[in-house]
């Protein structure tokens, strides 16, 4: 189906997981009935194994000079992915939930010897629709599904509960806005020139976004980036984003076909 449609991404791939699941919801308004259903899996997807390598450390303390340079290492190894996802599962407050899409894994650590585990990060695909953000960037219908895959959520960032380093996290998402950049591109051929989040406000105050030069754009609707029935009523979350680059609006508002060569895109690869 994804060939025939020519459902790719844009280094190539097939957006078959996109597309199982799309068909999967389409079987469950009764629109194909005909179609298998997911085959039952051997665990609950959304529940992660915690056991004693994610137990709490010794405290870890100081100055971010103390600890810097921070170093951001991605996730590649299924036994880090796995190490990963009993941190977050463990001291996130919405715990792990299998990412939907595209999706990258960090690890940050000190750059002082020994080095430590500080933080972990998740980027996926950015959320269908979300008006205040979309407003926000001038999207007409037709530019917001054509450029969306230019906009990448960071869905979870946790500092471990056991680090009090002041202006960690804010340091810590300066760091990753300019890797990021380089690394999606490199994994899907896409080069994101925005960057989004959702934060709780009834937790949160969004201090270390604001402090990284994050922009508040308004309150999501409560009803979660999965919600087609329009129905959930869970809390709504401020929505802030982060341009990569200077141009951004216009990034993302022209067609594909129309957007120039920039310096911004046309840069060779790490």
């Amino acid at each position: 189906m994804c060939e025939l449609l020519e459902w790719k991404r844009p280094n190539g791939g097939l957006k078959s997981r996109e597309c199982y699941q799309f068909l999967l919801s389409l079987r469950s308004r009764g629109w194909l009935p005909w179609l298998p259903g997911p085959r039952p899996r051997a665990r609950n997807p959304h529940s992660t194994t915690v056991n004693e390598q994610s137990d709490a450390q010794t405290p870890l303390s100081g100055s971010l000079a103390e600890w810097s340079p921070v170093q951001l290492e991605r996730i590649e190894q299924l036994a880090q992915r796995q190490l990963f996802e009993q941190y977050i599962q463990r001291y996130h407050y919405l715990g792990y939930r299998v990412p939907y899409g595209a999706q990258l894994r960090y690890f940050v650590w000190s750059g002082q010897q020994p080095c430590r585990l500080l933080a972990c990060l998740l980027f996926t695909s950015a959320a269908w629709k979300m008006a205040p953000r979309d407003r926000y960037v001038g999207w007409s219908e037709a530019a917001r599904p054509e450029n969306l895959c230019r906009v990448v959520n960071n869905s979870r960032f946790l500092i471990l509960p056991w680090v009090r380093i002041p202006h960690l996290a804010s340091h810590i998402l300066s760091r990753a806005a300019r890797q990021l950049r380089l690394d999606w591109r490199k994994r899907y051929g896409v080069e994101p020139v925005l960057l989004e989040t959702l934060v709780d406000r009834d937790r949160y105050s969004g201090t270390c976004y604001r402090a990284a030069n994050w922009v508040s754009v308004g309150l999501t609707q409560g009803r979660g980036r999965m919600d087609r029935t329009r129905s959930a009523q869970g809390s709504r979350k401020e929505i802030l984003l982060y341009p990569l680059v200077r141009r951004w609006q216009s990034e993302l508002c022209e067609s594909s076909a129309k957007r120039p060569l920039t310096t911004a895109n046309a840069e060779e690869e790490e």
